[in-house]
């Protein structure tokens, strides 16, 4: 950029004293020089303090790494490197029938374990039956140690003898014990049938929860895309075994919708950059063209100031760059005509409200750098 104004302000000087035959000598020549030294740093000093730019964008794009969450031998790969994907569409599948056993076998318990919560309905029944006669024996003998009392102590000693009384005693203790078993059997049939976890049996909400863990296994044996993308490098083949190792992706998934073009900037450049400022952008990828963006955010943070938790201190003297604060763009016009493909570099300029006039000389000198876009010697 600089080698582009001194060429400029060179070719205007020689003009100048073409045309109007100014003489070269120890006055004119010196002061050409240092009045376009000084018009050349003024000019460079309000353009990167009020209009920045920066070469270090990007188009920055997400990638998943894709696993399965369970384990399997995987059976069928219908899919095709590159090819766009929608959410939801199947990635691969794996083996299900281990997992379908298991659902099986759950299902079976579960049919079991209500069939016995039936059971256990049945046997509390019974068992209130039990405790119902059980009352109605103990009253029974009751009734007829009580009238046997009553005829002792009326001295009708003929009418039932000592020895009979003691046996009528002994019946009602007899079925006092039995009305009391009855009860502790009742208790013990009602808390079984009793035994609830939000209105349902314990057993069978156990078996519902393990019914339907297993069924969430089995449907994760087929892999769907979590967005709309692409797979890029896919080297998965039927016959491969997939395990749910965060080192080992069996693929790579590029999220298509979410690319985000960020510029790195100077961290005393973006003072006066605010979200909504009108931006520019040339690609190396299409030559000679520039794209209209507006600034979207400010990201506040600098990657050489992050730490994270480890077993040393943080060494003040270490030497670091000083970074660059990044800032992201949203392209306004259609770049669909054109082949850009995720991580293609990119040169942004940002035009603030100060220093308007200033913001031309920018747009020149952007323009002359996306004509630089057409010479590259590759391969020559």
């Amino acid at each position: 950029m600089e080698l582009l104004m001194i060429l400029t302000y060179a070719a205007i000087c020689y003009a100048v004293f073409k045309i109007f035959r100014i003489p070269l000598n120890k006055w004119t020549l010196p002061t050409a020089v240092l009045g376009g030294a000084v018009l050349i740093f003024m000019v460079l000093l309000i353009m990167n303090y009020n209009h920045p730019f920066t070469q270090e964008a990007r188009f920055y794009f997400y990638t998943t790494p894709v696993l399965p969450t369970v384990r399997g031998q995987v059976t069928e790969v219908p899919v095709t490197a590159n090819a766009p994907l929608k959410k939801g569409d199947v990635l691969f599948k794996l083996d299900p029938r281990p997992y379908q056993f298991v659902v099986d076998q759950k299902s079976a318990a579960l049919a079991e374990a209500e069939q016995n919560v039936r059971g256990m309905k049945a046997a509390y029944d019974a068992a209130q039956s039990g405790v119902d006669e059980a009352t109605a024996a103990r009253d029974r003998a009751r009734q007829s140690f009580d009238r046997g009392e009553e005829l002792s102590r009326a001295g009708r000693s003929a009418v039932i003898t000592e020895q009979e009384l003691e046996n009528r005693r002994g019946v009602y203790l007899a079925s006092e014990a039995a009305l009391q078993s009855a009860m502790a059997r009742a208790e013990q049939a009602r808390l079984a049938y009793q035994s609830q976890i939000g209105g349902v049996n314990t057993s069978v909400a156990r078996l519902q929860a393990e019914l339907r863990d297993a069924e969430y296994e089995l449907g994760e044996t087929t892999v769907r895309a979590p967005a709309d993308g692409y797979v890029t490098q896919l080297f998965l083949r039927p016959g491969m075994v997939a395990v749910p190792l965060p080192v080992r992706p069996v693929m790579v998934f590029i999220d298509g919708t979410s690319m985000v073009l960020a510029g790195a900037f100077q961290q005393n450049a973006l003072q006066r950059v605010r979200a909504g400022d009108e931006a520019e952008v040339a690609f190396q990828a299409i030559p000679g063209r520039v794209f209209q963006a507006r600034v979207t955010q400010l990201i506040d943070a600098v990657a050489q100031g992050q730490v994270q938790p480890s077993g040393t201190l943080i060494d003040p003297q270490e030497r670091q760059t000083p970074g660059r604060a990044l800032a992201t763009v949203e392209l306004l016009d259609d770049l669909s005509s054109y082949q850009l493909p995720g991580g293609v570099t990119a040169q942004i300029a940002v035009y603030t409200p100060h220093w308007h006039h200033f913001a031309l000389i920018r747009k020149i000198l952007l323009r002359m750098r996306s004509w630089e876009n057409y010479i590259f010697f590759e391969g020559h």
